[in-house]
């Protein structure tokens, strides 16, 4: 017979860094969940990431148990990583604060694929770029996307 679930959590935690403080400690604590568990599986199945934000979908079942499914970085988190700047910008419209390129839009575009609610590669893209477009970070190159 299957468990029933008690609670969804939805965090954010570095690769390979999460501990007991805010906001871990609270969120798992409440729900009466082994924090110390969850940090170690957490950290060792994260390793390869390290520094990297995470979204992790902690489900806890009523028996105090619990399963985690941790998702790929950020797509805004990525982003800045390929255009190599600390944030995006406050005026998007009016002050640009880097540029990436398609085929790095293509990257991140694959890599997030299974988090996004889209079927082809192509509108994948374009949720990308359009986060890139929001964050002031403008897309060079000709566009894959208006040869259609």
């Amino acid at each position: 017979m299957a468990k029933e679930v008690s609670a969804l959590i939805k965090l954010q935690i570095k690769g390979g860094a999460a501990n007991p403080s805010p906001p871990i400690g609270p969120a798992l604590g409440a729900k009466g969940v082994n924090i110390m568990e969850f940090c170690k599986q957490f950290n060792a199945r994260t390793q390869e990431k390290a520094g990297k934000v995470l979204p992790v979908i902690i489900t806890v079942y009523t028996d105090k148990s619990f399963e985690f499914i941790i998702k790929q970085p950020p797509v805004a988190a990525q982003i800045l990583e390929a255009a190599k700047i600390q944030g995006g910008s406050g005026e998007s419209n009016r002050k640009k604060a880097g540029s990436i390129t398609w085929e790095q839009v293509r990257q991140i575009a694959e890599a997030k694929m299974p988090d996004l609610n889209c079927f082809t590669i192509e509108s994948a893209m374009s949720m990308v770029a359009g986060t890139a477009r929001s964050m002031g970070v403008s897309v060079s190159g000709n566009s894959p996307l208006a040869a259609k």
